[in-house]
C-alpha cells in the first residue's frame, strides 16, 4: 500500500488563501462554501460536486486538479460548494428522503445568495458534476437561480439516460433495499462492516460480479452508479493513489436510497420533472424543467466521456434538444477514452479535459 492521502485534505491546492463560509438553507440544513483566493479576478468560478462525493473531487493532491488548474490559468478566485449531497455531511445517511427538488429549491439558491454577498456583481461561472449538474440546471431552468455567466455540466444535464441494467435497478431497487433488506443507504465501505452483517454480505455479493479489480469500494460504486466493469471511470485514467485502499470511498461515499426514486422518475419521463408536484415546499419550481429552455441565456458546455457508463449519451441528447430550442447557444465536448467521473478526477484530465473547460470559460468571461 502506498502513501495514504488524508481525507478532506486541502493539500492539493498551493498558493491560495483559503476561507470557509458556512450558510443555511431555508429548510434548515447547514452547508458550506470554501473560497480559494490567489489573485483578484473579475471572473469567479464555483465548483459543484455530485451525489455522495464532495468538494474533495476538485482538490485531489495526487494529480494536477481542476481547482489548481483554474487558479493557474487566469481564474484567481475559485469557490467550492458542499451541499446536502456531500459526504462531508451526515445527511446522506439520515433517511431524510430528500429529492433533487430539495437541492434545486433550497441548496443552490442559498449558495448563490451567499456567494453574491462576497463577490458582488462579478461574473460567476459554474462547473458541476453528475447530480450536482442536474440539480443546478433545475435551479437555473426552474427560475430560482439567475445571473450565471456560463455553466459546464459534466456527464449529464436535464435529460438523464442510463444503461438498460440501471433502468432495471432504478425501477425497484430503492424499495427492495429499504423494505426488503433494511438498508436505507448504500455505502462503498460496506465491506468493512462486521462479519455476517447485511452490509458486509451485500458488498461480498456485489464483488462476486466484479473481477476487474480487488477494491470492494470500486465494485460498490459500480453497483450504485452505472453498468460496467467498472462503471464510473476507466481504471487507467486514475492515478494509482486514487484507486488504492480507501481513497475511492473517501471521494465517493454513502447515499440514501430516496434519491434513486427521483432519478428513476426522471429517467422514465426522459427529462427532469418534479418528484411530487403537490409538495408545497417546491411551489417555486416548475413541474417540468424543460418548459422554457429558451429563457435561460446562460451558455452551457455539455461535457461527457465517450465511454460514459453511468449517464451514457445524456449530454449528447440534451445538446440536441437545446440546439433545437436555442440554436448555436450551447456547446458539446465528447472526451475520447473517458467515462463518467474521470473527466474531473483523472490523472491526465489537466491535459485532456481542463483546457477545453478553461477555453469555454474565457470565451464567456472577460
Amino acid at each position: 500500500m502506498g502513501h495514504r492521502i488524508p481525507r478532506f485534505t486541502l493539500g492539493g491546492v498551493r498558493g491560495a488563501e483559503v476561507s470557509v463560509h458556512p450558510f443555511a438553507t431555508e429548510d434548515h440544513l447547514g452547508l458550506t462554501l470554501t473560497r480559494f483566493l490567489a489573485a483578484d479576478s473579475d471572473d469567479v468560478v464555483l465548483l459543484v460536486h455530485g451525489l455522495s462525493s464532495s468538494s474533495d473531487m476538485f482538490i485531489m493532491p495526487e494529480h494536477r486538479n481542476l481547482l489548481s488548474f483554474l487558479l493557474d490559468n487566469g481564474f484567481g478566485e475559485v469557490w467550492t460548494l458542499d451541499f446536502r449531497m456531500s459526504n462531508r455531511f451526515p445527511y446522506n445517511m439520515e433517511t431524510r428522503r430528500h429529492t433533487l427538488d430539495d437541492v434545486a429549491a433550497f441548496d443552490h439558491p442559498a449558495a448563490v445568495r451567499e456567494l453574491r454577498r462576497h463577490v458582488g456583481g462579478r461574473r460567476i461561472h459554474v462547473i458541476a458534476h453528475c447530480l450536482g449538474s442536474v440539480t443546478f440546471l433545475m435551479s437555473m431552468f426552474g427560475g430560482v437561480v439567475e445571473g450565471v455567466s456560463s455553466f459546464v455540466a459534466n456527464s449529464v444535464g436535464l435529460t438523464p439516460r442510463v444503461p438498460a441494467w440501471c433502468r432495471l435497478k432504478l425501477a425497484g431497487g430503492a424499495n427492495l433495499l429499504e423494505y426488503g433488506l433494511g438498508l436505507s443507504y448504500l455505502d462503498p465501505r460496506f465491506a468493512a462492516a462486521p462479519p455476517l452483517s447485511r452490509r458486509r454480505l451485500f458488498a461480498r455479493a456485489v464483488s462476486l460480479f466484479h473481477r476487474e479489480c480487488d477494491v470492494s469500494a470500486c465494485h460498490m460504486q459500480s453497483f450504485m452508479w452505472g453498468g460496467g466493469f467498472p462503471a464510473m471511470y476507466n481504471h487507467h485514467n486514475l492515478a494509482p493513489e486514487t484507486h488504492e485502499h480507501e481513497r475511492l470511498a473517501d471521494l465517493n461515499g454513502a447515499t440514501e436510497v430516496s434519491y434513486y426514486r427521483h432519478v428513476s422518475k426522471i429517467v422514465r419521463a426522459g427529462h427532469a420533472v418534479k418528484y411530487d408536484p403537490n409538495n408545497p415546499a417546491h411551489s417555486a419550481l416548475p413541474d417540468d424543467y424543460l418548459g422554457d429552455l429558451e429563457r435561460v441565456e446562460t451558455p452551457l458546455l455539455l461535457l461527457t466521456g465517450e465511454q460514459n457508463r453511468v449517464f451514457t449519451d445524456s449530454n449528447i441528447a440534451f445538446h440536441r434538444l437545446l440546439n433545437l430550442r436555442a440554436p448555436g447557444r450551447h456547446e458539446l465536448e465528447i472526451i475520447p477514452g473517458y467515462g463518467h467521473i474521470d473527466p474531473m478526477i483523472g490523472r491526465d484530465a489537466h491535459v485532456d479535459v481542463f483546457p477545453r473547460i478553461v477555453d469555454f470559460l474565457k470565451r464567456n468571461g472577460s
